[in-house]
């Protein structure tokens, strides 16, 4: 699943029909970085909520199901502007690895994992990490949560950036991590929307 500025679409278009070539879900995030959504009236919020689903709709050939807010950020009125405008699912709210529903004044909404500390960016720009320990960190997350998934599902979300993690030197240790995960049984690959999905089915 993609975290995907609407702008993208305007200005790079042929990363929009590699992703779709691919398979990529997109999700919902903001128009660019430069633009956080937290203390715009709820009319302008709306808006731009609706410019950001309209363009991805109009160049993707789909509307995201999902959302990340630009640097995670979210005003008071999003989660109910976001079900209005037929978002289904969030991924600001980094507290949990199991998704969960969340109250909205109409339609649905659903939380699911996002995370601080399985990301690159943070990883090395504000902890200094090395690429090798990023990989065992993703390695001893997976352990963690792949034994306590025998008895009740969890989510692990990898947050990268390919302009970070995309590195020769970076990336290797990625591929050896993800080649890690591949190694076992039962590990679900899943898009955001399919998460969401499957949770509704398990719940009613």
């Amino acid at each position: 699943t993609v975290a995907l500025n609407a702008e993208v679409c305007r200005h790079a278009p042929r990363i929009i029909e590699e992703g779709n070539r691919l398979g990529w879900e997109w999700m919902g995030h903001g128009m660019t970085n430069s633009i956080m959504h937290n203390d715009q009236p709820e009319d302008e919020e709306r808006g731009m909520i609706a410019e950001v689903v309209d363009t991805i709709a109009e160049h993707a050939g789909a509307a995201p199901k999902g959302w990340l807010g630009p640097a995670l950020t979210e005003s008071h009125n999003i989660l109910d502007l976001l079900a209005e405008a037929g978002v289904e699912y969030v991924a600001d709210w980094v507290n949990d690895e199991q998704p969960y529903p969340m109250t909205v004044r109409s339609g649905s909404m659903w939380s699911i994992p996002y995370s601080i500390e399985i990301n690159d960016l943070n990883a090395f720009m504000y902890q200094g990490r090395s690429p090798a320990e990023f990989g065992q960190i993703i390695k001893d997350q997976f352990d963690v949560l792949y034994a306590e998934g025998e008895t009740s599902a969890r989510v692990m979300s990898i947050c990268i950036h390919p302009f970070s993690v995309g590195h020769p030197f970076r990336c290797k240790y990625l591929d050896e991590a993800l080649g890690y995960i591949k190694g076992h049984d039962r590990v679900w690959w899943a898009t955001g929307h399919e998460i969401v999905k499957w949770c509704r089915e398990q719940s009613g």
